[in-house]
């Protein structure tokens, strides 16, 4: 037995060997869209076309199951975001993982999603005071506008700061 085994027994040194298992596996670390699964599977495994057939009914006995939910991943990602981004990029994020539809828009709603108040939180998180120079200026624009904020509001924020902690911002 090797000494890595001893030390540490529940690491095994190969990968679960049936496609479910695999599947399984990585639902285990994290929530995962039934795109990003099938995608990750189907890198695995090569692509070929009869995997791709067994890999999308291996997802759907795992929808049946409980184990995958696009709305459940939907959740998690707008509560992860809310905060830090715009509702704006929320949405584009949850379409490039291939959560689309009724999922992302409960999703959404459920997550109450004030893009202004977002923003000047983040600003006051991230900077706290109005830029000194055009560099400064340039910076702040850009961070925010990195985070899916429109860039009319990022101006109108940076014309009028927030004077104290109580007040969202114009």
């Amino acid at each position: 037995m090797p000494t890595d085994r001893l030390l540490n027994p529940k690491r095994s040194p190969t990968r679960p060997r049936t496609l479910k298992a695999r599947a399984i596996a990585l639902l285990a670390r994290r929530e995962y869209s039934r795109a990003e699964l099938r995608g990750r599977l189907v890198a695995n495994d090569g692509g070929v076309a009869g995997d791709v057939a067994e890999i999308d009914v291996v997802l759907d006995e795992l929808a049946a199951q409980g184990y995958l939910s696009d709305a459940r991943y939907a959740q998690a990602v707008v509560r992860q975001k809310t905060g830090g981004y715009s509702r704006r990029a929320i949405v584009e994020t949850l379409k490039a993982r291939g959560v689309t539809g009724a999922d992302a828009v409960d999703a959404l709603a459920d997550g109450g999603i004030d893009d202004q108040h977002a923003l000047v939180a983040l600003w006051r998180r991230r900077f706290g005071k109005p830029p000194a120079d055009d560099r400064e200026k340039a910076r702040q624009v850009r961070f925010l506008q990195s985070r899916g904020f429109a860039l009319s509001s990022i101006f109108r924020l940076l014309r009028n700061p927030p004077l104290d902690a109580d007040t969202p911002g114009t």
